[in-house]
């Protein structure tokens, strides 16, 4: 078996941390906000060589014909240059280890770099609102829960440490609620492919500006609603998730062959996802889900790399799953990426905790602190998974989101697809805002009901 040792990946990475801007300790500097910083905290202006913009505001107006999986705003732009293995030495310091490694495993796996786009737009409430309330977000004393923010803000827009950073992404602004029609993806090692298809629920209350602090929601982060379509011998199927902003998750399955609800706490954390043939974690979902309390968070800093990004191609439904989803990695002309500046936080488990993966490495955007890369390491330090989002602007929310997401087994030589939409009937990001994704949805009783239609 293959020994992927930390020390030999993730070295140049380290030592190129020089280039990486950290924020001065003390006082923050929230007067920044609107000017050389974006409303979210971003740098506004472009990179010192040029290859990054500077942020003018983000896609805030639908290309002609365009709608969620359907067209590309970006579609006339071409590669500047693709990273395999024949030149990835030139650019590992612009990469994560991970990236490197699949790289270096796969032939034929490359990253096709294309102009870099800050489509990521802000709407005007939550900008006014970030610099309002500037100052407020405070993490309690265990040191990791979130003890208060006010709704519809980036709760720390010049963070400080690690796990601040951690919760703009858990609380990035991605409107209310929203609904898809989504699928859970994998080939075995016969190459047949197997798919899980599924109604997904979510609904963040944090997003509505009303909320002054946590009681508002009940202390609630997010609530998840998954409801199996397919296969038949999982249909109707159904999981339901609370996330808290100050203790673990809690979760309920519905199994039709009982109809019966039942609580499902081992529904969190490094527990297996049923049917994922133990290549997927529960607090992988969405790239990271459930409570932060297992890990302490190391802010490393701010660091200008190649991710995934406008990833209007990997969404377009003309895609299918068949010719989408290759043996060993996601068909490589599906997927865009682009230099951008990330948040990069380290993330150890704490000594008095366990998880399976003893180290988490996180990139976080800095446009929409949306999550687009993360490394997970073994107890002995061995690079195991690596996890690649996606990130997309709409104009119809004025922001950025993520559906898609791929996680590879390093190990295994196996990888998963989740969250993807691209044979699905629906895809809708304002559900939220316009009622079709309430609050009321989201409780074992609903489950029930569900069930019994």
């Amino acid at each position: 078996m293959k020994t992927l040792t930390f020390s030999l990946l993730s070295g140049a990475f380290c030592a190129a941390l020089g280039a990486v801007s950290l924020q001065a300790s003390g006082a923050v500097d929230v007067g920044k906000l609107g000017g050389d910083l974006t409303p979210v905290g971003a740098q506004r202006a472009g990179s010192a060589d040029g290859t990054i913009p500077a942020w003018d505001g983000g896609l805030t107006k639908a290309p002609a014909g365009w709608s969620p999986g359907h067209g590309d705003p970006y579609a006339a732009d071409k590669p500047l240059y693709s990273i395999d293995a024949g030149n990835v030495a030139q650019y590992q310091s612009k990469l994560p280890a991970g990236q490197v490694e699949l790289i270096k495993m796969y032939p034929g796996y490359r990253l096709d770099v294309y102009p870099t786009r800050r489509s990521c737009a802000i709407p005007a409430e939550v900008a006014q609102r970030t610099k309002e309330f500037s100052g407020q977000g405070k993490i309690g004393a265990d040191g990791w829960r979130l003890e208060q923010a006010v709704g519809a803000t980036v709760p720390f827009p010049v963070p400080q440490s690690g796990i601040e950073v951690m919760w703009n992404y858990k609380l990035r602004y991605m409107a209310k609620g929203r609904r898809a029609q989504i699928s859970y993806l994998a080939r075995d090692t016969a190459g047949a492919l197997s798919e899980v298809k599924q109604w997904a629920y979510e609904y963040y209350p944090y997003n509505d500006p009303s909320v002054k602090g946590p009681a508002d929601t009940g202390d609630i982060e997010a609530k998840l609603l998954y409801d199996i379509l397919t296969p038949s011998s999982r249909a109707g199927e159904m999981y339901l998730v609370h996330g808290y902003l100050d203790k673990p998750q809690d979760a309920w399955i519905y199994f039709p062959g009982q109809r019966r609800v039942r609580r499902a706490p081992s529904f969190a954390y490094d527990n297996p996802i049923a049917g994922g043939d133990g290549l997927y974690f529960v607090d992988q979902i969405n790239m990271f889900t459930g409570a932060l309390d297992r890990y302490d968070f190391k802010l490393i800093g701010k660091k200008e790399i190649v991710v995934p990004y406008n990833s209007y191609k990997l969404v377009d439904k003309a895609n299918k799953y068949q010719n989408l989803i290759g043996q060993d990695y996601l068909k490589r002309d599906a997927q865009r990426y682009e230099m951008h500046r990330v948040w990069v936080v380290e993330a150890t488990v704490k000594a008095d905790k366990r998880h399976s993966f003893s180290k988490r490495v996180f990139f976080i955007d800095e446009d929409s602190w949306t999550l687009l890369h993360v490394d997970m390491y073994d107890a002995k330090g061995n690079l195991w998974r690596v996890q690649e989002g996606s990130i997309w602007a709409d104009p119809g929310i004025q922001a950025c989101t993520s559906f898609e997401y791929v996680s590879y087994d390093l190990v295994a030589r196996r990888y998963i697809a989740d969250g993807f939409t691209q044979e699905g009937e629906v895809l809708d990001l304002t559900a939220g805002m316009e009622g079709r994704v309430t609050d009321k949805m989201f409780n074992s009783n609903e489950l029930r009901r569900r069930g019994e239609r």
